[in-house]
């Protein structure tokens, strides 16, 4: 029997992938389930049972949720990835480790097929397709769903002629649990005007007094959250969201283009990483150089792009993340926040590095690094070039 590597969520679409590839196509079917921190154990054991049931010859449950940081998340940590200044990547991302792991079980398994459950709607197929394409490329990419443009209902009724109940109502709304944000779609999500209402998000709001909290960083990785050390940065992450999400933090509405080429909209929960991301970014601007800060804005932001865009692979990713690495050498301290419902400030920091020293002078006030002659012939050497424009062209100031 020829081998296929399904990815597997346990739910419809995978489940109708598993059945049908198995019985209809004749494939030894091997599942495999790529936490990225959506997942507690309970309900990976749970789903684990549930593709025995459906007849797949192996699943193998990755625990990736460590190997995801140091693989994907941390970049956006260092590079304070906000794709279109709003959304943290937060699907996008996990869909690329787990492209990334299910190619890796293919090649051992010396599978002859992979496959996913993705529909031909969004990002998601691309992003499976293209990794396949680059790591496996010999390896046949099978997607039931989106090449045969199944119903929802029509899955249902298949998986129950097979025995397999299936609940054929859909959520009103969808969500997508991750380690750097939760996604939610519905139908406000569908069209251009209207936000999630309070029942569509997954954390409920329950506090509401004003809450301090110092995050420490060492070279760029979030390391301690109140003095409260973590042996790795994922619990650092963990523990932030279980503070911040209850207060709503974090709560936002993502507009963009998707890879095929169409607008859409998500809803996303972000407590953690946009707390983080504006963290790291408030230690960043006092502790690096204006031209750190400058040239790593325009990398990051095409690193970011590229990512959500399945691009992973492309060596160019491996020279922007050496040089976002790099210049997290001194990106280390404390910040202070204040959480509050349903938004935060940051109110500063502290580290050994901080370029604001009193030192060189304060902003606004007197200095102790120039004298006032210095700066006027700064002033005068530094506009020098257009000044010459100016005398040369003086009736084309307006043109």
């Amino acid at each position: 029997m020829k081998k296929v590597v399904l990815g597997f969520s346990g739910g419809l679409d995978t489940s109708y992938c598993a059945k049908y590839l198995s019985e209809d196509k004749g494939f030894e079917v091997h599942s495999i389930i790529v936490d990225t921190g959506g997942f507690s154990d309970e309900e990976l054991a749970q789903i684990e049972q549930h593709a025995y049931r459906l007849g797949v010859a192996t699943h193998t449950t990755v625990r990736a949720v460590r190997g995801y940081y140091e693989r994907i998340i941390q970049y956006l940590i260092f590079g304070n990835v906000l794709k279109n200044n709003t959304y943290p990547l937060s699907v996008s991302a996990e869909r690329l480790s787990q492209a990334l792991h299910i190619a890796e079980h293919a090649r051992k398994l010396n599978a002859d097929a992979v496959a996913h459950g993705s529909t031909g709607a969004g990002n998601d197929q691309v992003r499976f397709d293209m990794i396949f394409h680059i790591m496996i490329p010999h390896v046949e990419i099978i997607t039931p769903i989106r090449d045969m443009r199944l119903s929802r209902e029509e899955e249902v009724a298949y998986l129950h002629s097979k025995g397999v109940e299936m609940n054929a109502a859909k959520a009103a709304y969808s969500i997508n649990k991750g380690l750097w944000g939760t996604s939610v779609g519905g139908r406000e999500t569908l069209q251009s005007n209207g936000f999630l209402p309070e029942e569509a998000w997954p954390t409920p709001v329950t506090q509401h007094e004003p809450r301090s909290l110092k995050i420490s960083f060492r070279q760029g990785h979030p390391v301690a959250v109140d003095d409260q050390t973590f042996e790795h940065p994922v619990e650092a992450i963990r523990h932030l969201q279980a503070i911040a999400a209850p207060y709503g933090i974090g709560r936002d509405i993502h507009v963009g283009d998707t890879i095929i080429g169409i607008k859409g909209r998500v809803g996303f929960e972000a407590a953690a990483p946009l707390i983080l991301i504006k963290a790291h970014h408030a230690l960043e601007k006092h502790v690096l150089s204006k031209w750190q800060l400058s040239w790593k804005d325009t990398l990051s932001q095409f690193y970011g792009n590229w990512l959500h865009e399945g691009q992973i692979l492309d060596p160019v990713m491996r020279d922007i993340e050496a040089l976002l690495e790099n210049s997290q050498q001194k990106v280390s301290g404390d910040v202070f926040v204040q959480l509050f419902p349903y938004r935060f400030q940051i109110n500063g920091i502290e580290s050994p590095h901080d370029l604001m020293s009193s030192r060189f002078g304060s902003y606004g006030e007197m200095n102790s690094g120039w004298t006032g002659e210095d700066v006027r012939g700064f002033s005068k050497i530094f506009g020098n070039q257009t000044a010459i424009y100016h005398a040369v062209n003086p009736s084309n100031d307006e043109n």
